[in-house]
């Protein structure tokens, strides 16, 4: 900030304080113009006003510091207990979801997995793969229905995410996501069966990388009967990551710092513009998503996972080439509003390039989790496509 100092005889100037102080009572045409300064105090035309002397002027100013350096003080202890906040308590709901599932390891690993056993006579089996940054819940409102179709319905949540272990420092990968999943089908025995994929966001990607082994005769592969996508940034140049990834996945030494401060309050806030108007979750599912991020100190391990964006980048032509050279049934869930893959843009781009995929376009008001905003619209529209051959 900047001020103009103006020189008149009226006037006598305080140097350290900046006031202008008027003298029109003792006003002297012929006087000089004399400065004050507060190591030279001088006695005042104005009995009743004499300027602050040198020891005020340092007494002032010592104060000042003493209150700035109390204040960070106080700050110190209080930063270090808002960095080291403890996670929130599993509500009933989220806690119900974990009792009913199990775990295996990979890699020393702790995985978590819930299976549920559905139609008796049918040998059909339906494997959900998660998006970022959330778990195998993202499933739970259309569990049931899913249940009553297939024989048996696995989700899992990805290393890194929902209550599977957190590692860190860690170098994570799609690549090591898609053996995780391997892994859990071999666990639960299904090597030699027809596996149907039903994924979202992140979980697009890593179904495209289970896609390109699949097809490629890999060892150890998954073999697939069907694969449904939805709402995932496949195409790198359709695809648009909220600010907050931008900056953790390409912050560097800074981003270990900026995880610890991301709490509550900015998760839900940038959440909710993944979210339609008119789909936007309760109170309790930000928590419960917000929770599930916490479990096992998940908000550290953030800036890590979001290298799967660079990873998309990289390995386009793998994963985007696999989709368009499968011979494997394809469809594509699309909820319109998604800012994150938008509309027309990327789904005009999918029928382009994907053209034996058939497409669910839902209502216009359903964002980028087309699974939570609309479960009934968003199971019907796979149940259409899982019927259909």
């Amino acid at each position: 900030m900047f001020g103009w100092l103006h020189h008149n005889r009226s006037m006598r100037t305080d140097c350290n304080d900046g006031h202008l102080l008027m003298h029109s009572t003792h006003f002297n045409p012929s006087a000089k113009t004399t400065d004050t300064h507060c190591d030279k105090p001088q006695e005042s035309r104005m009995s009743h006003d004499s300027p602050p002397t040198g020891s005020e002027c340092g007494s002032t100013r010592r104060a000042s510091r003493e209150w700035w350096l109390h204040v960070g003080l106080l700050c110190i202890p209080l930063l270090a207990v808002y960095l080291h906040i403890p996670p929130p308590q599993l509500s009933p709901a989220l806690n119900t979801w974990r009792s009913s599932g199990h775990f295996f390891t990979f890699r020393g690993n702790n995985i978590f997995y819930k299976e549920s056993v559905g139609v008796v006579g049918s040998s059909d089996v339906l494997l959900l793969l998660h998006g970022f940054p959330t778990s195998s819940y993202d499933w739970y409102k259309i569990w049931d229905s899913l249940t009553q179709r297939f024989n048996r319905v696995i989700a899992l949540d990805f290393v890194g995410f929902g209550f599977s272990d957190k590692p860190r420092p860690h170098r994570y990968s799609i690549f090591e996501q898609a053996s995780v999943v391997e892994a859990l089908v071999a666990h639960l025995g299904l090597s030699e069966q027809r596996i149907n994929i039903l994924s979202h966001d992140y979980g697009d990607t890593v179904a495209l990388e289970l896609l390109y082994r699949s097809d490629h005769n890999r060892s150890g592969h998954i073999i697939i009967n069907s694969l449904c996508l939805s709402n995932g940034g496949i195409f790198p140049e359709t695809h648009y990551p909220r600010f907050v990834q931008k900056v953790l996945k390409d912050s560097g030494f800074i981003s270990p710092v900026l995880t610890r401060l991301i709490n509550y309050q900015l998760f839900s806030r940038g959440i909710r513009d993944v979210f339609g108007p008119y789909t936007q979750p309760t109170e309790a599912e930000f928590w419960d998503m917000w929770t599930g991020i916490r479990f096992n100190d998940g908000n550290l391990v953030m800036d890590s996972i979001l290298q799967y964006i660079n990873q998309r980048l990289k390995h386009r032509e793998r994963w985007v080439g696999a989709l368009t050279s499968t011979s494997t049934p394809l469809h594509m869930i699309y909820g319109p509003l998604d800012p994150v893959n938008p509309h027309p843009e990327f789904i005009q781009l999918y029928q382009k390039l994907v053209q034996r995929s058939t497409v669910s376009v839902l209502d216009e008001h359903v964002s980028h989790y087309p699974q939570l905003e609309d479960p009934t619209g968003f199971f019907n529209a796979y149940l259409s496509f899982i019927n259909s051959f």
